[in-house]
């Protein structure tokens, strides 16, 4: 006998069908599973064979032939047990029913019969609506994080015996759905900017960066506050769209790193430690997975002490921070990962941290500092928009009973920069002002003869380059947005400006 269900793998976060073709016939008992599988796949035939028999049914004493089509394309992963299973049961006539061309099976089994937990359910998921499939079977445990996905029914199931019941339609199982709750979203309630004491003109360029999603690179002593402003920033960047909640959480889903049963809601904010690799960072590996630039997919990736990580792995950063994408090429495939992130480094200026420090002599030498702020590329330099000089934090900052601008309060403003940028680039597919091109700058960056002359003066004085010309205009537009003003005048371009002058006083 034969039977044909249908299944789905992933490639990166692309989900592709696969036919699980089962042939039952007389000849020696054995068990083949044939179409380029991998060794998880392999290895499903003792997980599908006792989780038939735990089940309560009597497995096959059949020559069972499995062929997952296409034959060319390699299949990966341990979601292909269940197909696999109730493949064999149709064929020997225990599902009696048809299963229907529009209901697709994911899922790993269990010795026991139980359904266990997969990862990177929600692409497929998403990827099998796209292919106009009516309904998907998955893991009870997966439900939380696939309800919220409109346009096919979702059934999550514990247990093969209840499969086969459903498929036989001896039971009735409602599909899930839930909606996207954003109640949750961006908690995090242990931090706040009120906590930081003084550093005004660093919380501005911080809520800079926030407003327009711009990178931002921070230069001052130990202990100025540099890292726990980084981390605070998460709590004034906006709200995660439903959108953008179910990209990052396909990410997170495909990695393994699914944290929550639901979606993820609130943005990520990733802090690698300087000894990690190249392939860490943005992706790869023999199954290529997702790296740390496209885990902070709309969110920040925070690199403590830039300095201290090594050059060739900073280098890699180049290509995510201009095109927002990663490519990861293969023999059989390119893979791509989003990689839409805000950049927020520190550093000290060399490597003791007193450079320039009243307070404290410096005790490093020329070459010293040289070497240190050599790992720091030109090119690198240039793809971020806002560099800001931080300077030691005293006494009186420290004792002053001020009430400091709390996050929420900053947050507010951000998000009303964001909501004005978003009704400016509504008709086209970016969301903020960091994402622009240079055909978009003509457009939405123009200025009048004085803020002209401003940056024709700078270009000239600091050895601009192109890139730096537009990130300029591109912060003047955010800082313009935040002052609710349509057009950038002199005072945003000259305010842009400041933020591109260190790289002239550290990196002569």
């Amino acid at each position: 006998m034969l039977s044909k269900v249908k299944t789905c793998v992933l490639y990166g976060l692309e989900g592709y069908v696969i036919d699980v073709e089962t042939d039952l016939t007389k000849g020696m008992p054995c068990f083949n599973i044939v179409g380029l599988p991998d060794t998880s796949i392999k290895e499903s035939k003792e997980r599908v064979k006792s989780a038939i028999k735990n089940s309560g049914v009597k497995f096959p004493i059949s020559h069972i032939t499995v062929n997952l089509a296409p034959a060319n394309l390699k299949k990966e992963g341990s979601q292909i047990d269940l197909p696999i299973a109730v493949g064999i049961l149709s064929a020997c006539n225990f599902i009696t029913e048809e299963i229907e061309d529009d209901i697709c099976l994911i899922g790993e089994l269990s010795l026991n019969g139980d359904i266990n937990y997969i990862e990177g359910a929600l692409p497929m998921v998403i990827s099998l609506r796209n292919r106009k499939f009516n309904k998907v079977i998955i893991p009870y445990d997966n439900k939380e994080e696939c309800g919220c996905i409109k346009g096919i029914d979702i059934i999550p199931i514990k247990k093969l015996e209840d499969v086969i019941d459903f498929l036989n339609k001896d039971i009735i199982i409602d599909p899930y759905n839930t909606e996207f709750d954003d109640t949750l979203i961006n908690e995090y309630s242990s931090m706040d900017f009120s906590e930081v004491k003084g550093q005004p003109a660093l919380k501005r360029a911080v809520e800079i960066a926030a407003a327009g999603a711009h990178n931002l690179l921070m230069i001052g002593p130990p202990g100025a506050g540099k890292t726990m402003i980084a981390r605070r920033i998460p709590t004034i960047l906006p709200d995660l769209t439903f959108e953008e909640a179910l990209e990052v959480t396909k990410i997170y889903s495909v990695s393994g790193q699914l944290k929550t049963k639901g979606l993820v809601k609130k943005r990520p904010f990733r802090a690698p430690h300087h000894t990690i690799s190249r392939v860490a960072l943005v992706g790869g590996g023999r199954i290529p997975r997702p790296g740390e630039v496209s885990l902070s997919h709309y969110g920040v990736l925070f690199l403590d002490e830039m300095p201290e990580f090594p050059k060739s792995v900073l280098e890699v950063l180049r290509q995510p921070m201009e095109d927002g994408i990663v490519s990861i090429a293969r023999a059989n495939a390119t893979l791509t990962y989003p990689s839409e992130f805000m950049l927020i480094a520190s550093m000290n200026p060399c490597p003791c941290g007193y450079l320039g420090d009243s307070r404290h002599e410096c005790t490093c030498s020329q070459s010293q500092i040289d070497k240190y702020l050599s790992k720091i590329s030109g090119p690198l330099l240039d793809r971020i928009d806002i560099q800001i000089e931080v300077t030691p934090v005293y006494y009186n900052d420290l004792n002053d009973n001020k009430v400091e601008e709390s996050s929420k309060q900053i947050k507010e403003k951000v998000q009303h920069a964001r909501k004005v940028q978003e009704e400016r680039f509504k008709d086209i597919n970016i969301f903020c002002n960091s994402q622009l091109t240079g055909k978009l700058i003509k457009e939405h960056c123009k200025i009048d003869k004085e803020s002209e002359k401003l940056l024709q003066t700078a270009f000239a004085n600091l050895g601009l380059s192109a890139r730096a010309y537009n990130k300029i205009l591109k912060v003047a537009r955010t800082i313009s947005d935040l002052e609710d003003s349509e057009d950038i005048k002199p005072n945003h371009i000259a305010e842009a400006i400041q933020y591109r002058s260190l790289d002239k006083k550290f990196w002569r």
